[in-house]
């Protein structure tokens, strides 16, 4: 595999740096931080590009809080100069790390997003008697630093490009040189990297008929039980150590049950909302209904905020449920 390099002057670019402000504005206008940013946006660019090509970027200003989605789970915030630099950052090495993933690997990759999973699953679901549902344990908490920063350096040979994000990497640690933030931009592309080795993996060594991953959930089907549970040990063998990383309780199904994946319950030939999200759903529309009639909301800013709550729930068979939310 040919190596890239030579991109640090190009993530620098004035042209890639303003088109990364306008990335990291989006829903973020009200901020005070951003608009601090856009009332000198001339001289923070020029600051910005500066700070990039001479190494000194700041890097790991974070503010952390907790989100119940539906478990707990700390956020972290990179400030609004350190996002723009993750979007300049991946508006260049995006094609780099596409062309790494296989067809069936979804997030962060246009084109494939929740629905497209989703859909994949199905035909599995269709043509495969078996499946298995993987997970991890706190996997962007367990992403080993040097096992990702080696897996980089096999993506990437610009030295100043390693430097900035084994710098990012860096600024946060979980435990001892392991964890990525949950928030970052750059996070999200790190952990499906992360994971692409191990997708050639099932795909061009254990040969596995369908398989779909969506970050760390995973699908995989097989004609026969003994089949499924062969790949489970495989699966499980590779993961802990060529990963550093530990699978939840593997859940092995017949196809025609009901298989959870991303909030749904899953049939050959059906999809319904779980009991989680449902739950879910109903507190969001109690909150977002609560901050329209505070008057914290307009409707404008209400209806961009139901909006794709009510396409994650029209997705399944909710027709019921839509009704009585929204009367």
């Amino acid at each position: 595999m040919k190596r890239a390099g030579y991109l640090i002057e190009r993530i620098a670019d004035t042209d890639n740096l303003f088109y990364a402000y306008y990335k990291a504005m989006r829903g973020k206008r009200m901020k005070e931080e951003a608009r601090c940013f856009s009332d000198s946006l001339e001289k923070q660019i020029v600051h910005l590009r500066a700070t990039i090509l001479s190494g000194e970027v700041r890097v790991g200003d974070y503010t952390y809080f907790q989100i119940h989605d539906p478990k707990l789970r700390t956020i972290c915030a990179a400030a609004f100069p350190e996002r723009v630099l993750h979007h300049a950052i991946m508006n260049v090495c995006h094609p780099y790390f596409e062309r790494q993933l296989v067809e069936m690997t979804y997030a962060t990759r246009p084109g494939k997003g929740i629905y497209q999973a989703i859909e994949r699953a199905r035909r599995g679901l269709r043509r495969y008697g078996y499946v298995a549902k993987f997970d991890f344990r706190k996997y962007f908490d367990s992403i080993d630093h040097e096992i990702l920063k080696e897996k980089l350096r096999r993506l990437f040979k610009d030295g100043q490009l390693l430097v900035l994000l084994d710098r990012i990497i860096d600024s946060y640690n979980r435990s001892e040189q392991k964890g990525v933030p949950i928030g970052n931009l750059t996070s999200q592309y790190f952990a499906n990297y992360y994971l692409s080795g191990f997708d050639h993996y099932v795909k061009e060594v254990l040969r596995i008929g369908e398989y779909v991953r969506y970050m760390d959930d995973f699908l995989v089907f097989a004609s026969t039980q003994e089949e499924l549970d062969w790949y489970v040990e495989k699966i499980r063998s590779y993961t802990s150590a060529k990963l550093a990383l530990t699978l939840k309780p593997v859940i092995c199904l017949s196809s025609g049950v009901g298989v959870p994946f991303l909030g749904y319950t899953l049939y050959p030939h059906k999809v319904l909302l779980n009991g989680r999200s449902k739950r879910r759903l109903k507190q969001k529309m109690y909150e977002y209904d609560l901050m329209r009639e505070s008057g914290e909301w307009g409707e404008q800013s209400y209806m961009e905020h139901i909006t794709p709550l009510l396409a994650f729930a029209g997705y399944g068979y909710t027709k019921s449920l839509r009704r009585s939310l929204v009367g």
